[in-house]
């Protein structure tokens, strides 16, 4: 049986206190995260869909990174999306700019809502741990 092991960036501490959940969780050989939105860590959400697309990748960035991985390590993305249509162009730019072949599988789904007002976008990731 493998055990858990919990991924916490120092600058996530209060994700797992605050939340009772971890940023990431290693898992045999797979590493999943909790899901980011476009909200940055303090402060509400910027307006802008550009800089919370971008918000939600660096905090998934920083989650693989804290394992050693990065986004060439992830096998599966869910995102989820408050106006959807509005900004799926832009989501599908930013999102090339990181993941490489083969790519990841991808879902998008349109949400009614987050728990945090003003949020658009939410990633939901699962990476695969490197071997060797």
């Amino acid at each position: 049986m493998t055990e858990l092991r919990a991924l916490i960036p120092d600058e996530m501490a209060a994700l797992e206190q605050d939340w009772r959940m971890s940023p990431g969780l290693i898992s045999g050989d797979h590493v999943f995260l909790t899901g980011f939105n476009g909200c940055p860590l303090e402060g509400p959400p910027p307006p802008e869909p550009e800089i919370q697309i971008e918000t939600a990748f660096e905090a998934v960035k920083t989650v693989l990174a804290e394992a050693g991985l990065d986004f060439t390590d992830v096998v599966d993305m869910t995102s989820y999306h408050l106006g959807l249509a509005d900004h799926l162009t832009l989501f599908r730019q930013i999102r090339a700019a990181r993941v490489r072949p083969p790519y990841p599988a991808w879902t998008a789904i349109e949400v009614a809502g987050f728990a945090t007002p003003g949020v658009i976008v939410e990633l939901k990731v699962v990476a695969r741990l490197r071997t060797g």
